[in-house]
């Protein structure tokens, strides 16, 4: 995208320029070579600063580089105690997240024993004028592979995902969509099934391949067929409709969940999974009575 790697450039060089800014990186999907990347993806940028407490209170430096419509910020003491950050979603369409290291620790990070997930994934030193990053571990770029699961993860998501079912169910059966389409999107869907997907997707690839945030590559990963299952767990505001999802949602993951066990000689917990659908079905017909 030539708008995104003209923000780069003026990026890169007003730091060469500024006597404040010590290193600049760039990091995240442009540099992992694992990641999804098209003319959406965001920027990602990490400025070392000897001081960087004048750029956090005042965010005039972000106009450098064009006209922001939305500006997010997180200061260093309510993001982790490492560094701040400005994200900027500027008129021509880039969006740039800036990091704000001091140099202090900008050079305690590097120090750690092992490279930090976000360094992980991947990084390119764009300027280094003090040759602060000589020291940095190449990445890995394993830090977003999926990673596979040990039976006691394994066997407490199944166990949470039919425990909470019951609560989708129930929330149907009273007609409470907004709590129902909180539970199934935001716990279930995120908090179960997401995973789930990924392991499955992880044992056919021998643990090497990542689906990028919330399952952004599930479809490139997953069979016609399982996609398709996929797609019938999604419903709209009929609660009907939503009976119809929850159910193909369950059916997912009794038979991804059975293939997982078997592959990966985990015992499957076959008769919780039973009761629990039969009594979704007993609460789905006394619904439609």
């Amino acid at each position: 995208m030539e708008a995104r790697n003209e923000k780069l450039n003026a990026i890169t060089g007003w730091a060469t320029q500024n006597e404040d800014i010590r290193a600049v990186l760039l990091t995240s999907s442009l540099v992992n070579p694992l990641a999804l990347v098209d003319d959406l993806s965001d920027l990602d940028v990490e400025l070392v600063l000897e001081d960087n407490s004048g750029y956090i209170s005042d965010n005039s430096w972000v106009r450098r580089f064009g006209n922001p419509i939305a500006l997010m910020e997180e200061g260093e003491d309510g993001f982790d105690g490492k560094h701040a950050i400005t994200m900027v979603l500027y008129e021509d369409g880039v969006k740039v997240d800036f990091k704000l290291y001091r140099k202090a620790a900008f050079l305690e990070e590097i120090q750690q024993a092992t490279l930090p997930a976000d360094w992980d994934i991947g990084y390119k030193v764009l300027l280094d004028k003090d040759d602060l990053t000589r020291g940095m571990k190449a990445p890995s770029y394993q830090a977003s592979v999926i990673k596979k699961p040990t039976e006691t993860a394994f066997k407490k998501l199944l166990n949470d995902f039919w425990w909470d079912a019951v609560y989708v169910a129930k929330c149907l059966v009273r007609q409470d969509l907004f709590y129902a389409k909180y539970l199934s999107e935001a716990i279930i869907r995120a908090q179960y099934l997401t995973p789930l997907l990924e392991w499955h997707i992880g044992s056919r690839h021998e643990w090497r391949v990542t689906t990028n945030k919330h399952g952004r590559l599930f479809r490139k990963y997953l069979s016609e067929g399982m996609w398709e299952k996929v797609e019938r767990t999604f419903s709209g505001t009929d609660i009907a409709e939503n009976w119809r999802a929850l159910f193909a949602m369950t059916d997912l993951v009794a038979e991804t969940s059975c293939e997982l066990a078997q592959k990966l000689g985990y015992d499957y917990p076959e008769k919780p999974a039973a009761d629990i659908k039969t009594y979704l079905n007993d609460l789905r017909a006394r619904s439609a009575g």
